[in-house]
This record gives C-alpha cells, sequence and structure tokens, in this order.
C-alpha cells in the first residue's frame, strides 16, 4: 500500500468500510476514486506547484465557488495536501465529444457560467492567470534547469511579447484555464466542469483558445465557438486578438511540459507531449504571422 493510500484510508470523515481504486489521467495529481457506506467520493492529492504556479487555497476556494455556481461538484472535505469531493456518475468526454457541434452548444454556456458566476461566490484571495507571465516565468526555470530547450528560449520570449501586444485590449473574466476534454464530464442530463488547479482571473480568450487547441478544434468548429460564446458579434480585430491569445495557450502549454520534463516525479512521457504542442503551436503561430 503506498502512503497515499495509507492516508487515505486514515481520513476521519469515511463512515464504514471502504474500497479504494486509482483513478487515471491526472497530469499534476494523484486521484482516487473511494467508497463508503455514504457513496462514491474523488480524492486528489497534490502539494502547491510553484513552477506551475499552482497554489491549492486557490484551487479549494475555485473549487467551492464553482460548486456554490452550479457548475462544479461539491468539496466535501480538504487538508493540507489532498481534497475529497463528490463523486459524478458520469462520462468523461475526449476530444471527438468536444469537436461535435451538439457538444460545443452545452459546452459554452458552462464556460460563460464559470466566467460570469463564479466571482459571485469566490471568496478570500483570489490569482490571476497571466499566460505572458507564466511563459516568461517558465523560461526563467528552463534556464536555470539547463533544459534542452535553452537555445530556444530568447525566441520564445519575443514570441511571448509579440503576442502580448497582439492579443489586447483586454476584458478580465474568473477563468478556469485549463479547458481539456477531460475535465468536462457529461452525467447524460449536463455537464460538469473540474479540476481548478489553474484557475484565475484571466482573459475569456485564453479560455477559448485553451478549448480549441487543447481539443484540435477545426475552423469550422472554432468558428462555431467564437460565435456561441460572443452571440455572433466577431469582428476581424477580435479575431486578431483571439488568434493570437491562442498561440499564447500553445506556447504555455508547451513550455509546461518542458518544465514538467525536467521538474515532474509523475510516471509521464512529458517529451512526447512537448513534441506534440511545439508542433500544435509552430502551426498556429505560422498562420497567424502570415494572416
Amino acid at each position: 500500500m503506498t502512503d497515499s493510500q495509507s492516508r487515505l484510508r486514515s481520513l476521519p470523515i469515511w463512515q464504514g468500510d471502504i474500497t479504494v481504486a486509482v483513478l487515471d489521467g491526472g497530469r499534476t495529481n494523484l486521484n482516487y476514486l473511494v467508497q463508503d457506506a455514504r457513496g462514491k467520493f474523488v480524492v486528489r492529492f497534490g502539494d502547491d506547484i510553484p513552477e506551475h504556479q499552482v497554489m491549492r487555497f486557490n484551487e479549494v476556494a475555485a473549487s467551492r465557488a464553482a460548486h456554490e455556481a452550479g457548475i462544479s461538484p461539491a468539496l466535501v472535505y480538504t487538508e493540507q495536501g489532498l481534497s475529497v469531493l463528490e463523486f459524478v456518475e458520469s462520462k468523461t468526454l475526449d476530444e471527438p465529444d468536444v469537436q461535435r457541434p451538439d457538444m460545443l452548444k452545452r459546452i459554452i454556456p458552462l464556460i460563460r457560467d464559470c466566467h460570469h458566476e463564479i466571482p459571485k461566490h469566490y471568496r478570500g484571495p483570489a490569482l490571476i492567470f497571466w499566460v505572458f507571465h507564466v511563459i516568461r516565468d517558465y523560461a526563467a526555470t528552463l534556464a536555470e534547469g539547463k533544459s534542452d530547450y535553452v537555445a530556444k528560449l530568447p525566441e520564445y520570449l519575443n514570441i511571448c511579447a509579440f503576442l502580448e501586444q497582439a492579443a489586447g485590449p483586454f476584458d478580465i473574466v474568473f477563468g478556469h484555464n485549463d479547458l481539456l476534454a477531460a475535465n468536462f464530464l457529461d452525467d447524460g442530463k449536463r455537464l460538469w466542469l473540474i479540476d481548478w488547479d489553474y484557475a484565475g482571473f484571466n482573459s475569456p480568450l485564453f479560455d477559448l483558445g485553451g478549448l480549441a487547441s487543447n481539443n484540435s478544434l477545426n475552423e469550422t468548429q472554432e468558428g462555431l465557438m467564437l460565435d456561441l460564446y460572443f452571440d455572433g458579434a466577431v469582428d476581424d480585430a477580435l479575431l486578431h486578438r483571439y488568434h493570437a491569445m491562442k498561440c499564447a495557450s500553445l506556447l504555455r502549454e508547451t513550455m509546461w511540459s518542458m518544465v514538467s520534463e525536467i521538474t515532474s516525479t509523475l510516471d509521464i512521457d512529458y517529451a512526447a507531449y512537448t513534441a506534440e504542442n511545439l508542433s500544435r503551436f509552430e502551426r498556429a503561430y505560422e498562420t497567424f504571422r502570415n494572416s
């Protein structure tokens, strides 16, 4: 039995005997499915990750606010480095699910609720997730860690400055900032949005760019996404800002993986993930520069 499972079993919240199963898929956390006499729960292990600007106090506050806003399952218990949430019987979405027009029509209202309803319920200090700062900080971490990508850092920093200029002016909402398909759950009646590690105030264009790039939306699907979010009021200037932010989202995801290559202890092939996202970024940035 692992140390995390021993700690999990000793929590004071369980009623009766429990069963424990490992949940796959976490890129920054260890996750378990636990069942006791009351029902099923997800237990997430994860300390602060300063190199990724993940602060667990913020995740807890965002998770509570998201539940109050009707977006996310309830957080039932938390202590240092650990949280317990209600389990939702559901299907975890994958990229082909997100790409379907009927699913995008369900996802976008959920994202808008995240952006505008969560701030009404969020309590305590809140973070801002500014992708351009994150990229600059990642560059410093990669340089300090003597990453294999050090020679590329000046180029990435120049691109970052160019994209920050191109993506403004900025509106500010409360972003999820990690819109992978696996963070959407479909219980057959409604969608849920989970995992608030990177939550914070941000431009709505970052979530939209992340949704598109993380789920390989094509141009038609992207256009539908933007029309749904902005009620069809998408002019050339907004489209230009959006594509700049999408490129920034892809560069940040690429550098997230580069940093994880030298810092993470999880058994994940980060090098392959870096290569995949670097290719996506380079294609998107070339298209943006030539637009």
